[in-house]
């Protein structure tokens, strides 16, 4: 599994300022939360506490708040300017033609979530104190899953259930064999396979993890397209090993011929890899070896002594 290091700041930055402009770009981020939901469907739990974790604008968490009207749901994201819009979305009225007086007689708002500021890897909850936790379209934001998928061990209760959809690798294919044609500058971030996202799951105290995927390609009439919907919902490059400053015109336009290559019927494609997961938490963690990212097994000399002894 190849690490990339992402830029927090960067990140947060970036999704604060395309907050106003999120929910009219977020077609694709719309539909796979629609998908995530109705897998929801076949599963038999009824949550008291459920984690939105990467809430955005509360597209999904919205669905949730629906889907089980009696448990409290904690929408959590690493950017506020994100959380005011879901605030907003998650306390108005379901009828907004009504009078407002109308609306508090018979208590027509929709049920409420709490909004967090938070990181994923350093959730602000206590230990076994979750039952459902929901991501979507957020883990390709974290440089270090395990870290990640620990906390959320960390907070779920035992049996407890994780769903998840990330990006897979053939996410944006068009938009970086563009870029590979002009230089070798990281322009588009990396995604981690789904096989590699089951081993993380499976290391850190997760049941045997259900994994597939489905791909969906966006069309445009232009390449720009593309960039100014990836800005819209606060996509850039997060990379540390990213450039930095002003881009050549000359370089991008380049770029931009390089993408013309896909047009097909009048138009250019993009390309995502949606990753769907679930995952249910072990009643006990199982501490096994260490095995390193590099898919090496770290065995300490007393365990290997202890081993040896038993064969």
């Amino acid at each position: 599994m190849t690490m990339q290091h992402f830029s927090r700041p960067h990140i947060q930055q970036h999704f604060n300022h395309a907050a106003v402009s999120y929910d009219e770009a977020a077609v694709l981020q719309r539909e796979v939360a629609a998908h995530l939901d109705e897998r929801l469907d076949l599963i038999t739990l009824a949550p008291k506490t459920i984690l939105d974790v990467g809430a955005g604008t509360g597209i999904l968490t919205e669905k949730l708040v629906e889907r089980y009207p009696k448990a409290q749901v904690l929408a959590l994201d690493l950017s506020i300017q994100m959380l005011q819009r879901a605030h907003t979305h998650l306390t108005r009225p379901k009828w907004p033609a009504l009078p407002k007086a109308l609306t508090d007689t018979f208590n027509l708002t929709r049920p409420g979530a709490t909004c967090l500021n938070g990181d994923a890897a350093q959730l602000p909850l206590a230990d076994d104190s979750v039952d459902l936790i929901t991501t979507n379209l957020m883990l390709q934001w974290c440089d270090d899953l395990d870290a990640v998928f620990q906390e959320f061990r960390r907070v779920l209760r035992p049996e407890g259930l994780l769903m998840l959809t990330t990006f897979g690798p053939d996410t944006l294919k068009e938009l970086r064999q563009a870029w590979s044609e002009v230089d070798e500058t990281p322009h588009v971030n990396t995604f981690i396979d789904m096989h590699d996202i089951g081993d993380a799951l499976i290391r850190n105290g997760f049941g045997q993890p259900v994994m597939d995927v489905e791909h969906f390609t966006l069309t445009y009439s232009k390449p720009m397209g593309v960039l100014r919907d990836l800005k819209a919902i606060g996509a850039t490059n997060a990379t540390e090993g990213r450039q930095h400053g002003l881009m050549g015109k000359q370089r991008f336009t380049r770029m931009l011929e390089a993408y013309e290559q896909f047009r097909r019927n009048g138009v250019v494609p993009a390309t995502y890899e949606v990753i769907h997961g679930h995952a249910w938490a072990a009643q006990e963690v199982v501490k096994g070896p260490n095995r390193s990212r590099d898919g090496l097994v770290e065995i300490s000399l007393d365990e290997f002594a202890k081993q040896t002894r038993q064969l």
